[in-house]
């Protein structure tokens, strides 16, 4: 028997042999391996008795799952739109030049990859690189240098990192920095860990969710919608097997925030979690954990045995008769769209993140076809000092319609990138002026998927009556190329991390690049900008989920608010005919890209 056989017959029998453990099974097969053969995909489906097309699938659609070997050591250089403001591609040049091949290559010898990636949660300290999952930040020449050195002699990627920011970080062995700026008076409060479970003795699954909704607490990922009515929702079910989900997929580029609270405050994260439990009436909770962040999974899992062991988990929770309510964690492998919650439900349960219909909702019809609510990692955490300290403390912070606070990932031109706590209603000006950003030319307010704003508009506030925010915040400095440098780096993106199983997605997102590109190359018309606004509603219009509806916001908001720098680049008179491009040849190019096949359901 092969060695790949033997170590799939070892792996599916760990997990039951059980569909839904698909993932699972794949990361262990990737990590092995360095790649997932395709002896190895017929044994899997020979085992969890599914068809090969459907753990092919699933095998072709994440990012970090790779048909060939991919090196014994796999490096994944960012190249997020921050990170090649600080030096991404210098970083690239000298990968390039000690290992001495190219990226998107393998060494002869199968010892070292090089590959891009798009953003993984170090937008405060870039450049910065995933190495066999270990994470390297603030890449320079001679580190890069060091590293590859140490590479080629053999060493454990583990024994690379030796700079620890505080004794979290230095358990998971981890050389990423908090980089806290601001510390605010809710989610950095004092806490004490299980002081809200103890509470449950004091109070009914209703009288929590009174609470929550008391506090008027929106989502903290980004939508905004009401986190005590969706529980409520979900609390009166009909079916009485329920799941809570928590979202620490947090993709968008610029945003880590959720890294700081998973590494600082993680029981504070699964407290959260038990509550959602305990209101809605679930017994099984799921942490979906995005593959970046690898690292934190041994700590993590730790903890959760802890809990355990101190009656935090497990059986009448925190004293609690009858109430009974566990946690399990959830690795993804590298697929932004996996942040939408129907998506991430579709992955959790081992197959590709497609967004799914709706209606129905999650707290319908989610995880396993049963209620779900499915909260953001902050949310979470927010909910634990709410139910600690109460509601109407509470909404002593922020404004009447945005009450709390919310963390902020800053980072690009600025002194101080890092964590701010503050308070809804605070103004981008004082943003600016609090993180060292002088003389911004733009701000992009939350993330690729959002708006980029002009000075005009500095006075705006953030919050939900003005400006929500999922936390991304990127400051655009004045010597930087905003189109080149910037928008066409977020059109990159969306167009790589599209699942393509929407039309207009799949086929518009590249062809609005492609028309992006000819008007910098000079060889634009006038109607090309009111093209690609009229490209862009249909995208908003068509496209099902929020990914598809959000990719051509780069190009949007920047027309609205820096239309002359468009119309810079159009050089008068030219016909369309002379610089038009093939529409169905772009179509087609987008059928297959980044190595992600495309399933077309009829």
């Amino acid at each position: 028997m092969s060695e790949i056989k033997n170590y799939v017959l070892e792996i599916t029998g760990k997990c039951g042999k059980c569909p839904s453990h698909l993932m699972d099974i794949l990361i262990a097969v990737q990590n092995k391996f360095r790649h997932i053969p395709d002896e190895a995909i017929e044994c899997i489906s020979k085992e969890l008795q599914m068809s090969k097309v459907d753990v092919e699938q699933t095998a072709s659609f994440y990012h970090f799952f790779t048909e060939e070997p991919c090196g014994k050591y796999t490096v994944y250089l960012n190249n997020s739109a921050v990170a090649c403001m600080m030096g991404r591609d210098k970083i690239a040049a000298t990968f390039e030049k000690e290992v001495g091949c190219k990226f998107g290559n393998v060494t002869s010898d199968g010892l070292i990859g090089l590959y891009d990636t798009a953003c993984i949660g170090m937008n405060d300290q870039e450049p910065a690189a995933l190495i066999n999952g270990v994470v390297f930040t603030s890449l320079n020449d001679q580190k890069v240098k060091q590293i590859v050195s140490a590479i080629k002699a053999g060493k454990a990627v583990n024994d690379l990192v030796t700079e620890f920011d505080g004794k979290e970080n230095a358990e998971m062995k981890s050389e990423v920095k908090n980089n806290i700026r601001k510390r605010g008076p809710v989610l950095f409060a004092e806490y004490k860990n299980g002081a809200s479970l103890k509470k449950l003795n004091e109070m009914t699954p209703d009288q929590v969710i009174t609470e929550v909704k008391n506090s008027n607490i929106r989502g903290r990922g980004g939508a905004g919608f009401p986190t005590g009515l969706k529980w409520d929702f979900c609390s009166k079910a009909e079916v009485k097997e329920r799941y809570v989900l928590c979202n620490a997929d947090e993709g968008e580029p610029g945003t880590f925030k959720d890294r700081v609270l998973l590494t600082l405050f993680p029981q504070m994260v699964f407290e959260g979690m038990v509550l959602g439990g305990y209101a809605i009436g679930s017994q099984q909770g799921v942490l979906y954990l995005r593959a970046e962040y690898t690292y934190m999974l041994p700590r993590l899992e730790k903890l959760l045995a802890e809990m355990r062991t101190k009656n935090l988990l497990g059986k009448n929770v925190a004293g609690k008769q009858g109430f009974d309510f566990d946690i399990r964690i959830q690795m993804g492998s590298g697929a932004y769209v996996c942040g939408e919650e129907t998506a991430l439900i579709e992955s959790a349960e081992g197959k590709r993140g497609e967004p799914r219909n709706r209606p129905p909702y999650p707290i319908e019809r989610g995880y396993k076809n049963k209620p779900t609510i499915i909260n953001n990692v902050e949310t979470l955490c927010s909910v634990v000092q709410i139910i600690d300290k109460s509601s109407a403390w509470y909404r002593t912070f922020g404004t009447q319609y945005s009450s709390g606070t919310k963390l902020l990932s800053i980072s690009g031109d600025c002194k101080f990138p890092g964590i701010y706590e503050i308070e809804w209603g605070i103004t981008i000006n004082e943003v600016l002026e609090m993180c060292g950003a002088e003389n911004a030319q733009a701000v992009q307010v939350a993330g690729p998927s959002g708006v980029c704003i002009s000075p005009k508009q500095f006075g705006r506030k953030l919050d939900f009556e003005d400006m929500p925010t999922g936390g991304s915040i990127i400051i655009i400095g004045q010597q930087r190329d905003l189109l080149k440098d910037v928008v066409l780096n977020f059109m990159d993106f969306f167009t790589d991390e599209s699942c393509g199983s929407c039309v207009p997605c799949r086929a518009l997102t590249p062809v609005l690049k492609k028309k992006l590109v000819k008007i910098m190359d000079g060889k634009g018309v006038k109607g090309d900008i009111d093209e690609l606004v009229k490209l862009g509603k249909t995208m908003k219009d068509l496209n099902r989920c929020g990914l598809g509806q959000t990719a051509a916001n780069p190009i949007l908001t920047t027309i609205e608010n820096f239309r002359e720098k468009y119309e810079a680049m159009i050089k008068e008179p030219k016909t369309d005919g002379v610089y038009a491009f093939d529409m169905a040849a772009s179509v087609k190019e987008s059928c297959d890209y980044a190595g992600r096949k495309v399933i077309i359901h009829n």
